[in-house]
């Protein structure tokens, strides 16, 4: 892409900026004694809705947030069938929580779900970090967050850890610059993009009391609590079906000791380290089959043994005290 749009400020010198374009097309207004069978609406809705169940477990408190503003969307849309305008309503959220609790995955289905709503143009994510978006030298970090922008517009655009935009001990760091035209386009192109700052809710909380400006655009605070045991025991289970293992009986109790155990050591990162739990459980399993030789069954195939989570060095390491 070579061409340039500038959001929401002087038009470059080859001609204006790209206009936004409406997520649906105008109608007219349906009389006052219409009826809109809202259930009929919402079944594309619920379809999304469903599908983030099966992708996710448990983040009940997200799940029941995430319906709600489903709702809204819902209510808005009949509303303005029949010319009732309440504006635009404002869609630009904060996910806080730990790494591996699915804020991207949400993300993904919001984005998904406002398209069909007809809130935005094309449904996309484009998931981006401070890298992304800020230059290492003067005259840099303005070309990249607007290609950015550019890229993301018609859909979501999702930062993660967005705190490190800011960087209050460096009054060099061009951060600030990101922030200013991220601030712009939040407001000025709300009706094109919709923005998800996510990261640890402590640093987000910082962040914002930094940049007043930004924290009053957000309208929705979302935080994804950690899984508990229970609840990683069951992604694992629903990681392993998907990929086509299981896991032996006698393995069952090692893989739980297993998330005992990582649970209490450092960089846990919830449904993300109990996926690469399982594709080491994977290479060992691999590695002893190989190494064994001769016939294999398809039970064997599929099947996890305790040896191939005990090999881990979580559990070459005395373990955490339970809480």
């Amino acid at each position: 892409m070579t061409e340039r749009m500038e959001f929401g400020m002087r038009p470059p010198a080859g001609g204006p900026a790209e206009p936004p374009q409406p997520a649906e097309p105008a109608f007219e207004p349906l009389p006052p004694d219409a009826r809109i069978d809202l259930a009929e609406d919402g079944a594309q809705v619920n379809e999304i809705l469903d599908a983030l169940d099966s992708d996710l477990v448990g983040l009940a408190p997200v799940k029941t947030r995430i319906r709600e503003i489903a709702a809204l969307l819902l209510v808005d849309r009949a509303r303005a069938r029949f010319g009732i305008d309440s504006g635009r309503p404002n869609l630009h959220m904060c996910f806080t929580g730990g790494p591996g609790t699915g804020k991207t995955t949400v993300a993904m289905r919001m984005a998904e779900l406002l398209h069909r709503l007809g809130y935005v143009r094309k449904g996309h994510l484009v998931s981006v970090t401070r890298d992304d978006l800020v230059g290492q030298y003067v005259g840099h970090t303005a070309p990249k967050t607007k290609e950015v922008l550019k890229r993301a517009m018609g859909g979501v655009l999702f930062i993660d850890e967005a705190y490190y935009l800011y960087r209050a001990e460096n009054e060099r760091d061009y951060g600030q610059e990101a922030i200013e035209i991220l601030l712009q386009v939040m407001e000025n192109r709300r009706d094109d993009l919709v923005v998800v700052l996510a990261g640890y809710k402590d640093r987000m909380d910082s962040f914002f009391s930094s940049n007043p400006g930004m924290s009053s655009r957000i309208a929705h605070h979302i935080h994804f609590p950690d899984y508990t045991a229970e609840e990683l025991e069951a992604i694992g289970r629903l990681m392993l079906e998907r990929q086509g293992y299981a896991l032996a009986p006698e393995a069952e109790p090692v893989f739980r000791e297993y998330l005992r155990r990582r649970r209490t050591q450092p960089r846990f990162a919830n449904a993300r380290s109990v996926r690469n739990a399982i594709e080491r459980a994977r290479l060992r399993h691999a590695g002893r089959l190989v190494a064994r030789g001769g016939l294999v069954g398809r039970q064997e195939l599929m099947t996890l043994h305790p040896d191939d989570f005990l090999a881990s060095r979580v559990f070459a390491e005395p373990a955490a005290q339970a809480g």
